[in-house]
Protein backbone atom coordinates (compact mmCIF):
# COMPACT_ATOMS: atom_id res chain seq x y z
CA UNK A 1 0.00 0.00 0.00
CA UNK A 2 1.68 3.47 -0.80
CA UNK A 3 2.38 5.87 1.61
CA UNK A 4 3.43 9.46 0.91
CA UNK A 5 7.26 10.75 2.81
CA UNK A 6 7.20 14.57 3.76
CA UNK A 7 10.07 16.53 4.56
CA UNK A 8 8.82 19.52 6.09
CA UNK A 9 10.18 22.85 6.39
CA UNK A 10 10.12 23.95 2.41
CA UNK A 11 8.38 27.41 1.30
CA UNK A 12 6.64 26.77 -1.84
CA UNK A 13 6.99 28.90 -4.46
CA UNK A 14 5.76 28.94 -8.49
CA UNK A 15 3.05 27.88 -10.76
CA UNK A 16 0.39 25.50 -11.22
CA UNK A 17 -2.66 25.00 -13.15
CA UNK A 18 -5.88 23.47 -11.80
CA UNK A 19 -7.15 19.71 -12.96
CA UNK A 20 -10.60 19.68 -13.97
CA UNK A 21 -13.54 19.28 -11.22
CA UNK A 22 -14.13 15.69 -9.75
CA UNK A 23 -17.69 16.64 -8.93
CA UNK A 24 -18.12 18.08 -12.18
CA UNK A 25 -16.45 14.69 -14.34
CA UNK A 26 -18.71 12.21 -12.12
CA UNK A 27 -22.14 13.45 -13.18
CA UNK A 28 -21.36 14.74 -16.32
CA UNK A 29 -19.80 11.27 -17.20
CA UNK A 30 -22.97 10.02 -15.80
CA UNK A 31 -25.52 12.49 -18.44
CA UNK A 32 -23.63 10.81 -21.37
CA UNK A 33 -26.45 7.90 -20.78
CA UNK A 34 -29.17 10.51 -21.63
CA UNK A 35 -27.69 11.03 -24.74
CA UNK A 36 -28.47 9.49 -28.75
CA UNK A 37 -24.56 9.21 -29.86
CA UNK A 38 -21.18 10.60 -28.55
CA UNK A 39 -20.48 13.12 -26.16
CA UNK A 40 -16.94 14.40 -26.13
CA UNK A 41 -14.88 15.82 -22.87
CA UNK A 42 -12.00 17.71 -22.08
CA UNK A 43 -10.72 18.52 -19.05
CA UNK A 44 -10.87 15.10 -17.34
CA UNK A 45 -9.08 14.79 -14.00
CA UNK A 46 -7.31 11.41 -13.97
CA UNK A 47 -8.51 10.32 -10.58
CA UNK A 48 -9.33 6.90 -9.02
CA UNK A 49 -13.33 8.22 -8.40
CA UNK A 50 -13.22 9.12 -12.51
CA UNK A 51 -11.90 5.69 -13.59
CA UNK A 52 -14.47 4.17 -11.49
CA UNK A 53 -17.43 5.87 -13.29
CA UNK A 54 -15.83 5.43 -16.87
CA UNK A 55 -15.40 1.43 -15.56
CA UNK A 56 -19.02 1.42 -14.70
CA UNK A 57 -20.24 2.61 -17.65
CA UNK A 58 -18.14 0.67 -19.82
CA UNK A 59 -19.20 -2.28 -18.39
CA UNK A 60 -23.50 -1.59 -19.29
CA UNK A 61 -21.83 -1.36 -23.31
CA UNK A 62 -20.99 1.74 -23.43
CA UNK A 63 -18.11 2.81 -26.50
CA UNK A 64 -15.24 4.59 -24.80
CA UNK A 65 -11.89 6.28 -25.98
CA UNK A 66 -9.78 7.87 -24.01
CA UNK A 67 -6.60 9.76 -25.20
CA UNK A 68 -3.02 10.16 -23.00
CA UNK A 69 -4.60 13.72 -22.57
CA UNK A 70 -7.31 12.66 -20.62
CA UNK A 71 -10.23 13.90 -23.56
CA UNK A 72 -12.99 11.30 -23.44
CA UNK A 73 -15.03 10.36 -26.30
CA UNK A 74 -18.41 8.11 -24.79
CA UNK A 75 -21.27 6.32 -26.42
CA UNK A 76 -24.27 5.24 -24.71
CA UNK A 77 -26.10 4.24 -27.61
CA UNK A 78 -25.79 0.36 -27.76
CA UNK A 79 -25.88 -0.02 -24.04
CA UNK A 80 -26.42 -3.99 -22.93
CA UNK A 81 -27.09 -3.54 -19.78
CA UNK A 82 -28.86 -0.92 -16.83
CA UNK A 83 -26.86 -2.54 -13.94
CA UNK A 84 -24.04 -0.47 -11.98
CA UNK A 85 -23.30 -3.74 -10.51
CA UNK A 86 -21.55 -3.72 -6.86
CA UNK A 87 -17.72 -4.73 -7.05
CA UNK A 88 -17.47 -1.80 -9.42
CA UNK A 89 -19.60 0.65 -7.37
CA UNK A 90 -18.52 -0.49 -3.89
CA UNK A 91 -15.63 2.27 -2.93
CA UNK A 92 -17.37 5.13 -4.52
CA UNK A 93 -20.96 7.00 -3.42
CA UNK A 94 -20.94 8.67 -6.10
CA UNK A 95 -22.23 5.73 -8.44
CA UNK A 96 -25.98 6.80 -7.55
CA UNK A 97 -25.68 9.25 -10.01
CA UNK A 98 -26.52 6.91 -12.89
CA UNK A 99 -29.57 5.99 -11.52
CA UNK A 100 -31.51 9.04 -12.80
CA UNK A 101 -30.09 8.89 -16.08
CA UNK A 102 -30.80 5.21 -16.36
CA UNK A 103 -34.66 5.65 -15.67
CA UNK A 104 -35.09 8.96 -17.77
CA UNK A 105 -33.60 6.91 -21.26
CA UNK A 106 -34.25 3.34 -20.53
CA UNK A 107 -37.20 3.13 -17.92
CA UNK A 108 -34.99 0.87 -15.71
CA UNK A 109 -31.89 0.59 -13.54
CA UNK A 110 -30.39 -1.20 -10.74
CA UNK A 111 -27.65 0.43 -8.90
CA UNK A 112 -25.84 -1.48 -5.71
CA UNK A 113 -25.67 0.59 -2.90
CA UNK A 114 -22.55 1.88 -2.13
CA UNK A 115 -20.82 -0.11 0.55
CA UNK A 116 -21.46 0.60 4.15
CA UNK A 117 -24.29 2.78 3.08
CA UNK A 118 -27.58 1.77 4.69
CA UNK A 119 -31.04 2.40 3.08
CA UNK A 120 -32.58 4.09 5.79
CA UNK A 121 -29.77 7.01 5.73
CA UNK A 122 -31.06 10.33 4.02
CA UNK A 123 -28.72 10.32 1.31
CA UNK A 124 -29.71 7.32 -0.18
CA UNK A 125 -33.40 8.14 0.60
CA UNK A 126 -33.26 11.72 -0.98
CA UNK A 127 -31.93 9.93 -4.42
CA UNK A 128 -35.30 7.57 -4.42
CA UNK A 129 -37.28 9.63 -3.22
CA UNK A 130 -36.72 11.89 -6.19
CA UNK A 131 -37.26 8.93 -8.91
CA UNK A 132 -40.42 8.38 -7.24
CA UNK A 133 -42.04 11.65 -6.89
CA UNK A 134 -41.28 11.65 -11.11
CA UNK A 135 -43.66 8.49 -11.46
CA UNK A 136 -40.94 5.60 -10.78
CA UNK A 137 -41.59 2.50 -9.09
CA UNK A 138 -38.46 1.80 -6.54
CA UNK A 139 -37.29 -0.75 -4.18
CA UNK A 140 -34.15 -2.20 -2.71
CA UNK A 141 -33.01 -6.02 -3.03
CA UNK A 142 -30.50 -7.94 -2.50
CA UNK A 143 -28.34 -4.56 -1.98
CA UNK A 144 -29.75 -3.08 -5.48
CA UNK A 145 -31.77 -0.15 -5.82
CA UNK A 146 -34.29 -1.30 -8.43
CA UNK A 147 -36.44 1.06 -10.47
CA UNK A 148 -38.63 1.26 -13.21
CA UNK A 149 -40.70 4.07 -14.99
CA UNK A 150 -42.77 1.58 -17.80
CA UNK A 151 -44.48 4.51 -19.46
CA UNK A 152 -41.73 7.02 -18.71
CA UNK A 153 -41.10 10.06 -16.38
CA UNK A 154 -43.68 12.41 -15.46
CA UNK A 155 -42.77 16.28 -14.37
CA UNK A 156 -43.26 17.04 -10.80
CA UNK A 157 -42.39 19.23 -7.79
CA UNK A 158 -39.61 18.25 -5.65
CA UNK A 159 -38.97 19.62 -2.48
CA UNK A 160 -35.48 18.69 -0.82
CA UNK A 161 -35.83 19.04 2.82
CA UNK A 162 -32.24 19.31 3.29
CA UNK A 163 -30.09 20.48 0.35
CA UNK A 164 -27.72 17.93 -1.64
CA UNK A 165 -25.73 18.40 -3.99
CA UNK A 166 -25.47 14.83 -6.20
CA UNK A 167 -29.64 14.71 -4.76
CA UNK A 168 -30.14 17.98 -7.64
CA UNK A 169 -28.14 16.63 -9.94
CA UNK A 170 -29.80 13.36 -10.25
CA UNK A 171 -32.88 14.64 -10.42
CA UNK A 172 -32.10 17.10 -13.15
CA UNK A 173 -30.78 15.08 -15.24
CA UNK A 174 -34.04 12.70 -14.72
CA UNK A 175 -36.99 15.42 -15.51
CA UNK A 176 -34.61 16.04 -18.84
CA UNK A 177 -36.25 13.69 -20.52
CA UNK A 178 -39.34 12.82 -18.38
CA UNK A 179 -42.99 14.58 -19.76
CA UNK A 180 -43.68 17.98 -18.96
CA UNK A 181 -42.01 20.60 -16.51
CA UNK A 182 -40.43 19.69 -13.49
CA UNK A 183 -39.46 22.13 -10.28
CA UNK A 184 -36.79 21.18 -8.26
CA UNK A 185 -36.81 23.86 -4.54
CA UNK A 186 -34.24 24.21 -2.27
CA UNK A 187 -31.92 22.94 -5.08
CA UNK A 188 -28.05 23.04 -4.40
CA UNK A 189 -26.55 26.33 -5.51
CA UNK A 190 -22.97 24.42 -6.24
CA UNK A 191 -20.99 25.59 -9.09
CA UNK A 192 -20.25 21.69 -10.39
CA UNK A 193 -24.36 21.61 -10.41
CA UNK A 194 -23.91 24.44 -13.16
CA UNK A 195 -21.27 22.46 -14.86
CA UNK A 196 -23.98 19.74 -15.40
CA UNK A 197 -26.56 22.20 -16.52
CA UNK A 198 -23.99 23.96 -18.96
CA UNK A 199 -23.35 20.59 -20.22
CA UNK A 200 -26.78 19.21 -20.20
CA UNK A 201 -28.27 22.74 -22.37
CA UNK A 202 -25.48 22.24 -24.81
CA UNK A 203 -27.12 18.85 -25.38
CA UNK A 204 -30.20 20.51 -26.06
CA UNK A 205 -32.06 20.33 -22.27
CA UNK A 206 -34.26 23.00 -21.49
CA UNK A 207 -32.79 23.94 -18.13
CA UNK A 208 -33.87 27.43 -15.90
CA UNK A 209 -32.63 28.76 -12.44
CA UNK A 210 -28.76 28.09 -12.93
CA UNK A 211 -27.33 29.09 -9.60
CA UNK A 212 -30.54 29.44 -7.45
CA UNK A 213 -32.42 27.31 -5.46
CA UNK A 214 -35.45 26.56 -7.57
CA UNK A 215 -34.83 25.23 -11.29
CA UNK A 216 -36.93 24.30 -13.63
CA UNK A 217 -36.76 21.87 -16.42
CA UNK A 218 -38.62 21.52 -19.36
CA UNK A 219 -39.07 17.73 -20.26
CA UNK A 220 -37.55 17.42 -24.22
CA UNK A 221 -38.04 14.44 -26.41
CA UNK A 222 -34.00 13.67 -26.40
CA UNK A 223 -30.35 15.09 -26.20
CA UNK A 224 -28.17 15.35 -29.03
CA UNK A 225 -23.91 15.00 -28.75
CA UNK A 226 -22.18 17.87 -27.73
CA UNK A 227 -18.25 18.39 -26.33
CA UNK A 228 -17.75 20.10 -23.35
CA UNK A 229 -14.97 21.29 -21.14
CA UNK A 230 -14.99 20.13 -17.88
CA UNK A 231 -14.57 23.21 -15.12
CA UNK A 232 -11.65 23.69 -12.83
CA UNK A 233 -11.59 21.88 -9.74
CA UNK A 234 -11.83 24.82 -6.72
CA UNK A 235 -11.62 22.69 -3.99
CA UNK A 236 -7.96 21.61 -5.41
CA UNK A 237 -6.87 24.77 -5.95
CA UNK A 238 -8.05 25.95 -2.42
CA UNK A 239 -6.25 23.37 -1.05
CA UNK A 240 -2.92 24.64 -2.97
CA UNK A 241 -3.35 28.06 -2.45
CA UNK A 242 -3.53 27.13 1.86
CA UNK A 243 -0.56 25.11 1.25
CA UNK A 244 1.49 28.17 0.53
CA UNK A 245 -0.13 30.55 3.11
CA UNK A 246 0.82 27.84 5.41
CA UNK A 247 4.86 27.01 4.41
CA UNK A 248 5.17 31.12 3.02
CA UNK A 249 5.86 31.71 -0.54
CA UNK A 250 4.35 32.82 -3.33
CA UNK A 251 2.06 31.08 -5.98
CA UNK A 252 0.17 31.41 -9.35
CA UNK A 253 -2.39 29.02 -10.30
CA UNK A 254 -4.16 29.55 -13.79
CA UNK A 255 -7.21 27.80 -15.28
CA UNK A 256 -9.39 28.79 -11.93
CA UNK A 257 -12.85 29.90 -11.94
CA UNK A 258 -12.15 32.95 -9.26
CA UNK A 259 -15.71 33.83 -8.44
CA UNK A 260 -16.22 30.07 -7.33
CA UNK A 261 -13.61 30.50 -4.23
CA UNK A 262 -14.81 34.18 -3.10
CA UNK A 263 -15.90 32.24 0.29
CA UNK A 264 -12.05 30.74 0.97
CA UNK A 265 -10.44 33.91 -0.82
CA UNK A 266 -11.65 35.96 1.84
CA UNK A 267 -10.64 33.39 5.00
CA UNK A 268 -7.33 33.58 3.19
CA UNK A 269 -7.01 37.19 3.22
CA UNK A 270 -8.00 37.09 6.98
CA UNK A 271 -4.99 34.65 7.65
CA UNK A 272 -2.65 37.22 6.43
CA UNK A 273 -2.15 36.33 2.48
CA UNK A 274 -1.87 38.65 -0.27
CA UNK A 275 -4.71 37.50 -2.67
CA UNK A 276 -4.36 39.44 -6.58
CA UNK A 277 -7.10 37.86 -9.19
CA UNK A 278 -6.15 38.03 -12.84
CA UNK A 279 -9.00 36.50 -15.35
CA UNK A 280 -8.72 32.82 -14.36
CA UNK A 281 -4.91 33.33 -12.88
CA UNK A 282 -5.25 33.24 -8.69
CA UNK A 283 -1.93 34.75 -7.85
CA UNK A 284 -0.65 34.36 -3.09
CA UNK A 285 1.51 35.25 -1.70
CA UNK A 286 2.38 35.02 2.12
CA UNK A 287 5.44 35.99 3.93
CA UNK A 288 3.84 36.81 7.81
CA UNK A 289 2.47 34.67 10.83
CA UNK A 290 -0.22 33.48 10.46
CA UNK A 291 -3.89 34.82 11.99
CA UNK A 292 -6.40 32.33 13.32
CA UNK A 293 -9.29 32.07 10.79
CA UNK A 294 -12.95 30.96 12.47
CA UNK A 295 -14.73 29.17 9.61
CA UNK A 296 -17.93 27.86 9.89
CA UNK A 297 -19.04 25.19 7.34
CA UNK A 298 -22.28 25.73 4.90
CA UNK A 299 -23.63 25.16 1.12
CA UNK A 300 -22.16 27.17 -1.23
CA UNK A 301 -21.33 30.20 -1.64
CA UNK A 302 -20.44 29.70 1.92
CA UNK A 303 -17.50 28.41 3.21
CA UNK A 304 -17.33 24.59 1.85
CA UNK A 305 -17.41 21.67 4.37
CA UNK A 306 -14.69 20.45 1.76
CA UNK A 307 -12.14 22.85 2.79
CA UNK A 308 -12.67 22.24 6.62
CA UNK A 309 -10.02 20.24 7.19
CA UNK A 310 -7.43 21.95 5.45
CA UNK A 311 -8.23 25.26 7.81
CA UNK A 312 -7.73 23.23 10.72
CA UNK A 313 -4.00 22.67 9.65
CA UNK A 314 -3.48 26.16 9.14
CA UNK A 315 -5.44 27.35 11.86
CA UNK A 316 -2.67 24.55 14.20
CA UNK A 317 0.23 27.09 13.57
CA UNK A 318 -1.59 30.39 13.61
CA UNK A 319 -0.96 33.18 16.13
CA UNK A 320 -3.91 32.74 18.49
CA UNK A 321 -6.88 30.53 18.93
CA UNK A 322 -9.81 29.93 16.53
CA UNK A 323 -12.92 27.72 16.60
CA UNK A 324 -13.93 25.51 13.22
CA UNK A 325 -17.83 24.56 13.01
CA UNK A 326 -19.27 21.75 10.89
CA UNK A 327 -22.59 22.07 9.92
CA UNK A 328 -22.82 19.97 6.62
CA UNK A 329 -21.30 16.73 7.87
CA UNK A 330 -21.72 14.52 10.93
CA UNK A 331 -17.93 12.88 12.37
CA UNK A 332 -16.36 15.35 10.10
CA UNK A 333 -13.13 15.61 12.28
CA UNK A 334 -11.43 12.06 11.68
CA UNK A 335 -8.26 13.89 11.33
CA UNK A 336 -7.99 16.33 14.35
CA UNK A 337 -6.28 13.53 16.45
CA UNK A 338 -4.15 12.70 13.77
CA UNK A 339 -2.96 16.80 13.89
CA UNK A 340 -3.27 16.04 17.51
CA UNK A 341 -0.37 13.39 17.07
CA UNK A 342 1.50 16.08 15.18
CA UNK A 343 1.59 18.81 18.06
CA UNK A 344 -1.65 20.53 17.44
CA UNK A 345 -3.88 21.92 19.91
CA UNK A 346 -7.01 20.41 19.16
CA UNK A 347 -10.01 19.99 21.13
CA UNK A 348 -13.63 18.98 20.09
CA UNK A 349 -16.94 20.14 21.46
CA UNK A 350 -19.88 18.03 18.80
CA UNK A 351 -19.60 20.21 15.69
CA UNK A 352 -16.91 22.37 16.84
CA UNK A 353 -13.27 22.70 17.17
CA UNK A 354 -11.48 25.14 19.09
CA UNK A 355 -7.54 25.11 18.00
CA UNK A 356 -5.10 27.15 20.05
CA UNK A 357 -2.63 27.92 17.69
CA UNK A 358 1.12 27.84 17.69
CA UNK A 359 3.84 28.07 15.01
CA UNK A 360 6.29 25.61 14.71
CA UNK A 361 4.08 23.44 17.01
CA UNK A 362 3.78 20.61 14.39
CA UNK A 363 6.35 17.75 14.33
CA UNK A 364 6.96 14.38 12.56
CA UNK A 365 4.89 11.47 13.22
CA UNK A 366 3.54 8.50 11.81
CA UNK A 367 -0.58 9.67 10.51
CA UNK A 368 -3.23 8.05 8.83
CA UNK A 369 -5.36 9.29 6.39
CA UNK A 370 -9.12 8.45 7.22
CA UNK A 371 -11.07 10.20 4.29
CA UNK A 372 -10.01 12.55 1.07
CA UNK A 373 -9.79 16.17 2.34
CA UNK A 374 -8.62 14.79 5.71
CA UNK A 375 -5.53 13.45 4.09
CA UNK A 376 -5.29 16.57 2.44
CA UNK A 377 -5.06 18.28 5.75
CA UNK A 378 -2.18 15.90 6.65
CA UNK A 379 -0.23 16.83 3.74
CA UNK A 380 -0.23 20.62 4.66
CA UNK A 381 0.73 19.56 8.56
CA UNK A 382 3.56 17.84 6.96
CA UNK A 383 4.82 20.64 4.74
CA UNK A 384 5.16 22.55 7.60
CA UNK A 385 6.58 20.21 10.34
CA UNK A 386 9.40 19.41 11.84
CA UNK A 387 11.64 16.73 10.53
CA UNK A 388 9.71 13.89 8.41
CA UNK A 389 6.02 12.87 8.17
CA UNK A 390 4.74 9.39 7.15
CA UNK A 391 1.15 9.43 5.77
CA UNK A 392 -0.49 5.94 5.57
CA UNK A 393 -3.69 4.78 3.57
CA UNK A 394 -3.52 7.37 0.19
CA UNK A 395 -5.37 6.18 -1.22
CA UNK A 396 -7.97 8.25 0.00
CA UNK A 397 -5.71 11.32 -1.29
CA UNK A 398 -5.70 9.39 -4.87
CA UNK A 399 -9.71 9.91 -5.00
CA UNK A 400 -9.61 13.84 -5.08
CA UNK A 401 -6.16 14.79 -5.89
CA UNK A 402 -4.52 14.22 -9.41
CA UNK A 403 -0.58 13.42 -8.77
CA UNK A 404 -0.72 15.61 -5.61
CA UNK A 405 2.86 14.99 -4.71
CA UNK A 406 4.19 16.03 -8.34
CA UNK A 407 2.58 19.41 -8.23
CA UNK A 408 3.63 20.19 -5.08
CA UNK A 409 7.49 18.96 -5.37
CA UNK A 410 7.19 21.21 -8.79
CA UNK A 411 7.25 24.29 -6.30
CA UNK A 412 9.36 23.13 -3.70
CA UNK A 413 7.87 20.97 -1.34
CA UNK A 414 10.17 17.47 -0.86
CA UNK A 415 7.57 14.69 -0.98
CA UNK A 416 7.94 10.94 -1.84
CA UNK A 417 5.59 8.13 -2.46
CA UNK A 418 6.87 5.00 -1.37
CA UNK A 419 4.95 1.48 -1.77
CA UNK A 420 5.54 -0.35 1.48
Amino acid sequence: MDKLIIEGGHSLNGYLSSSGAKNSALPILASSLLLEGKLTLSNIPHLKDVTTMIEVLGSMGANITLDDDMNLEINTSDLKNQVARYELVKTMRASVLVLGPLLAKFGKAEVALPGGCAIGSRPVNLHLDCMKKLGAEVFTEGGYIKAKAEKGLKGAEILFDTISVTGTENAIMAAVLAEGKTIIKNAAREPEVGDLIDCLSRMGAKIQGKGTKEISIFGVKELKPTSYNVMPDRIETATYLTAVTMTGGEISIKNTMPKTLDSVLKKLSEAGAKIKIEDDVINLKMDRDINPVDISTAPYPLFPTDMQAQFISLNTIAKGQSTVIETIFENRFMHVQELVRMGGDISLAGNTATIKGKKDCLHSAPVMATDLRASASLVLAGLVARGETKIDRIYHIDRGYERIEEKLNSIGANIERVNA
